[in-house]
């Protein structure tokens, strides 16, 4: 037998002849049904091949020795800068009082002048305009009975203002305006303070903090340690002609940088309005002598994009060394990661006056005395860490095998409709001729 014969036999798709074949209207009708069926389910088939989805993972935090970036912007529209003291405080023992680096203050007009921004200096209770450069070089100003600082120009001395309150802060002792200290007199401390009692301040920067568990407060005053005991000089913020409290907006507060426009896009449940609950905060009171608290639970969150892979991307981070935190995987593609946190919050205020909450309908509600007012974040670090991956729905092969179901199962479909209506067809005539 020829060749050709043999792979005749072998042919699974039988053909017809010509002119057996009969071609009606319906028959054509369906055919191009059938071929708008099919171009939508193929189209549909690209769609969901090309489609991202993301795959989350639940690991155990296995990081040693990281540290952690907090976005932070909030306003005190009735504080003014000169008042404001940022510290941070870990359980690995770190501490980081009247926080500078990283971090700016905003002044404010009042808040009845619509609290419109007034200047921007470094985050520190006295923003010095006399840096005592015109004084006698053999100029030697006292302490006032306090230990000279360790930061001051002149070994020995107190030549400024700032310099003196350094001083008593090291002392644990409260320094108030000023008033009888020559050099806080000569540049006008007390008058430059109460100039400002009516403004408003926005704090907002980034700190860098041990990733363990810790607080970050915002209080009135400038902080001192003596011992165990983390206090504040509160002095110029009780005794003022012009009432401050701490009543506060958060525009901001993100631990981590913040994720891509093109990822948050591309995934709707990740953006700044879901990761970051309490964006656009307020708080307000009128009484001085409050305290709000927030407890955060900050979980460790990856997004691995498409095609990432470990090894190369373990290799490109080590010749990263000098990226920002987290951020080292933004311009690296598939081959880079972004490290960042999501958090969840609880919050808490009262007065430490004590008292309970019968003015809210809570009699039963009690709080303790004790604390100083302020704005205080205490947040805990979860031992899990979230992993969310971009992956496709289907592989390509799935794909293609998508691609000829759709194109099989309708023609079958299709040839049986067109057969259903031709035989029906038939019948028909039949009847009408008996």
């Amino acid at each position: 037998m020829a060749p050709k014969s043999r792979f005749a036999r072998l042919d699974a798709f039988a053909k017809t002849v010509e002119d057996a074949r009969i071609r009606t209207r319906s028959g054509g009708v369906v055919t191009i049904t059938a071929l708008l069926v099919i171009f939508f389910l193929i189209w549909g088939e690209w769609a969901e091949y090309r489609r991202i989805v993301v795959l989350p993972e639940l690991v155990v935090d296995k990081g040693r020795g990281e540290r952690m970036e907090i976005h932070l912007n909030m306003t005190f529209p009735h504080l003014p800068c000169e008042l404001l003291t940022l510290d941070v405080m870990d359980v690995s023992g770190e501490q980081q009082t009247g926080v500078i680096h990283g971090i700016s203050k905003v002044r404010l007009s009042s808040a009845a002048e619509g609290g419109k921004v007034l200047d921007i200096t470094a985050l520190q209770l006295h923003a010095q305009t006399d840096d005592a450069k015109h004084l006698d070089p053999d100029y030697c100003g006292g302490c006032y009975g306090a230990p000279s600082p360790p930061n001051a120009k002149k070994p020995g001395c107190c030549n400024t203002c700032d310099e003196v309150r350094e001083a008593y802060a090291a002392k644990s002792w409260a320094f108030g305006r000023g008033d009888n200290v020559e050099q806080c007199e000569r540049e006008g401390y007390g008058e430059n303070l109460d100039a400002q009692r009516q403004e408003g301040c926005r704090i907002e920067g980034v700190l860098r903090v041990n990733k363990v568990v810790g607080n970050f407060h915002i209080a009135p005053g400038r902080s001192f340690t003596n011992g165990n005991i983390h206090a504040h000089d509160l002095d110029m913020y009780y005794h003022t002609p012009v009432p401050h409290t701490m009543a506060h907006k958060i525009h901001q507060l993100r631990f981590g940088p913040q994720l891509p426009d093109d990822v948050s896009s591309r995934w709707k449940w990740t953006d700044h309005h879901h990761t970051n609950p309490l964006d656009e905060t307020s708080q307000l009171t009128t009484d001085p002598r409050y305290n709000f608290m927030y407890f955060v639970k900050v979980v460790s969150t990856s997004y691995l994009p498409l095609g990432w892979d470990a090894e190369s991307s373990s290799t490109i981070h080590n010749i990263v060394g000098d990226a920002p935190l987290g951020k080292h995987g933004a311009h690296l593609g598939s081959d880079g990661s972004i490290e960042t946190h999501q958090y969840s919050v609880t919050s808490h205020k009262r007065s430490i006056d004590g008292g309970n909450d019968a003015a809210e309908g809570h009699k039963e509600r009690l709080h303790s005395q004790g604390g100083i007012p302020g704005v205080f974040f205490n947040y805990d670090i979860s031992p899990m860490k979230v992993i969310n991956r971009e992956a496709r729905t289907k592989t390509f092969s799935g794909f293609l095998t998508g691609v000829c179901a759709v194109i099989g199962g309708t023609l079958t479909v299709a040839a049986a409709f067109d057969r259903a209506l031709y035989e029906g067809a038939v019948r028909v005539k039949k009847l009408h001729k008996s």
